[in-house]
């Protein structure tokens, strides 16, 4: 059985490599388009260049402890090789991104089709090398060292590598998207991706490190996770037979998402078509790519687990994971989408003002945590009822299957907003800018979706992680009656909400700089307003990425030292306490600031489209006032604490032997 997710692992990659050739063929047209592509390339990678400098030394120190406390070199190597994978996925992904985007801008001008295509590959190249890697990378630690423990610390690498990119990609591109949006929307009262903006590249550069370096990162954990979990889980319930399950499953979800990829197609008869015709086309092709890939995923679910174990009962215990998994999905679509009545009532009240969007949007996104926590409850309870502590691992396996083209569509919506970008500031002709609009309207509901469904993985990921805790501590029973219990459960709620805390404070305070930098350059670079003189963008990029650098350190030192304090101090069922304490907050939080962000900015979309007086309004400036306070909820925050509520489990596990 360990043959197949070798090979299937494998090629995925070979099928990576093909995806980066097609986008590589596509020209990449000229003058103005090029040079700005360039600039934003060049911003991407020297954000990360600076980032992976401080990783590289946080993450020597800690391999080193870990093999400390281990005794085992081994340890701290798998943990180097987690770290070292998931940061390859990111940069690749990332790298190919700022190739389509300036790519399916020039496409987009001669073939409408041919443009999305373009764009749905660079998405493809992150999601499929996120499972490509992964599922390659426990294959072959579990070859060679036959040892759980390793695989656990292969799981903390790229949980640490997530928060870092999750984090630090996160603060960056708001900083920058925020000041861009005061200074340039508000103030001056001149386009979103004017490049007289000075922060307009910075904000360009920011979409990929923060929504495909970032989000792929953060995916990649807890897929890894949800395998590591779940064979950690099995060996002890199932033997071998459990150890391979999910191995096998991830397998067939790898290649049923690279076959439905290839139903994401679109008509060829739309190049002058209307614009709610270009976006309802494109959401059918996405949807039949996704509908195709769990269909198949079901269908070899179902021979698998039979062919395994002879019955069926975790078949339907993944099947829950599925159906959250996309329960999750449809809900976070409806609350986010500018076509349906949550975002329409914020475009409808920012005819009032400013405050009026931002109390809606708040309501709207704690109202949209609701059903996808009694979803998640559902699946857990059905999960447990048919497997066990095993069940509900394979159901956040299930809920993963079709990772590679959920990621997919994800990861298509930054590269799209860069292409509507680069549109705009090369001033390509209307027609073509139509388009690449068509593209990013899009790109907005499938990135408000796919966090979503992070949030709601991460959520079982973390479920999976406790019901580890409780094996591997041999807890069967906690006692809410105990203080320490009590204890160790406020403190893992309030740590969601520092760790929120930090995030938003640390993208205010890179906001503020921004904004400075930007009024700047317009009171001092004479015939820059006029459009006459070219403003100095490296400097948005450099301040940006200064202020990531500062603020990512703190938050993930609290997430290794606070377990360990609870552990040390209040003992191991204060330390449940404090996995199932952030668990929950972390996640109806985490759907609150997300889907509330998400409203925001396609409730100031669907005002720029001509609603309610259009671009340059007065509801259009409250609308934008809403989208930057939403900024930081969906891009930084929220996200952040899918990897805090995974995190504090896995850090909990790993230093478990310290406390025993």
């Amino acid at each position: 059985m360990f043959y197949l997710p070798f090979i299937v692992s494998l090629f995925t990659l070979v099928f990576v490599f093909f995806l980066v050739q097609q986008i590589r063929k596509a020209p990449r047209g000229e003058g103005k388009m090029v040079g700005i592509a360039g600039a934003i390339r060049e911003g991407a990678k020297a954000f990360l260049k600076r980032e992976f400098r401080i990783m590289a030394i946080i993450f020597v120190l800690v391999a080193f402890f870990l093999g400390v406390i281990s005794h085992h070199l081994a340890v701290a190597l798998t943990f180097l090789v987690g770290a070292g994978i998931s940061s390859l996925a990111g940069y690749i992904g990332m790298m190919i991104s700022t190739q389509a985007n300036v790519r399916t801008a020039n496409a987009a001008r001669f073939s409408f089709p041919k443009s999305f295509r373009i764009a749905f590959l660079g998405g493809e190249v992150m999601g499929f090398l996120v499972v490509g890697l992964g599922l390659l990378g426990v294959t072959v630690i579990w070859f060679l060292f036959k040892e759980t423990n390793l695989l656990l610390s292969y799981a903390f690498g790229s949980s640490l590598v997530a928060l870092f990119m999750r984090v630090g990609g996160g603060i960056f591109t708001k900083s920058a998207d925020v000041g861009a949006d005061l200074v340039g929307k508000v103030e001056k009262d001149i386009p979103e991706d004017d490049p007289r903006n000075p922060a307009v590249i910075a904000d360009q550069v920011g979409d990929n490190v923060g929504d495909i370096a970032g989000m792929g990162s953060d995916l990649f954990e807890s897929y890894v996770s949800a395998i590591i979990a779940s064979m950690v889980i099995g060996v002890v319930v199932f033997g071998t037979k459990g150890l391979f399950l999910p191995m096998i499953l991830a397998s067939a979800g790898i290649l049923s998402s690279i076959i439905g990829s290839f139903f994401v197609k679109l008509p060829q008869n739309l190049e002058k078509a209307e614009f709610v015709k270009q976006t309802t086309e494109i959401r059918k092709a996405m949807e039949r790519g996704i509908i195709a890939a769990n269909v198949l995923m079901v269908i070899a679910a179902f021979f698998i687990v039979w062919r395994i174990f002879g019955e069926l009962s975790l078949f339907y215990a993944l099947l829950a994971g599925l159906a959250a998994g996309f329960l999750i999905g449809k809900i976070t679509e409806y609350y986010t989408s500018e076509r349906k009545r949550p975002v329409l009532s914020i475009a409808k009240a920012a005819q009032s003002g400013a405050s009026p969007v931002i109390i809606e949007g708040f309501s709207v996104g704690m109202q949209s945590a609701i059903l996808p926590a009694v979803g998640i409850a559902i699946a857990t309870i059905l999960a447990y009822h048919f497997g066990g502590f095993y069940g509900i691992a394979i159901a956040a396996v299930g809920i993963l299957g079709v990772l590679g083209i959920n990621l997919s569509s994800d990861c298509y919506g930054p590269i799209a907003d860069n292409a509507a970008g680069i549109s705009e500031m090369a001033g390509l002709p209307p027609e073509v800018r139509q388009k690449t609009e068509a593209l990013d309207t899009v790109g907005n509901s499938t990135a408000a979706t796919g966090k979503g469904f992070a949030i709601g993985s991460a959520a079982l990921v973390a479920l999976t992680w406790l019901a580890t805790y409780f094996q591997a501590a041999n807890l069967e029973i906690v006692s809410l009656s105990q203080p320490r219990v009590i204890a160790g459960l406020l403190i893992g709620a309030a740590l969601s909400f520092l760790f929120c805390s930090l995030t938003m404070k640390a993208v205010s305070r890179g906001a503020l700089e921004v904004v400075k930098e930007v009024r700047r350059q317009f009171k001092e670079i004479i015939g820059l307003a006029e459009g006459k003189a070219r403003a100095e963008y490296g400097r948005c990029v450099d301040l940006a990425t200064k202020s990531a650098q500062k603020s990512m350190i703190l938050p993930g030192i609290l997430v290794i030292l606070v377990p360990l304090a609870v552990g040390a101090f209040l003992g191991l069922e204060a330390l449940a306490g404090l996995i199932a304490g952030s668990l929950i907050s972390g996640f109806l939080l985490a759907l609150t600031m997300a889907n509330a962000g998400g409203a925001w900015d396609n409730a100031k979309k669907y005002i720029e489209s001509g609603q309610f007086g259009g671009k340059g309004s007065e509801a259009h400036k409250a609308a934008v006032i809403g989208d930057t306070v939403g900024d930081p909820f969906k891009d930084t925050a929220g996200p952040s604490l899918n990897i805090l509520i995974k995190l504090v489990g896995i850090v909990t596990l790993i230093f478990l032997p310290l406390f025993l």
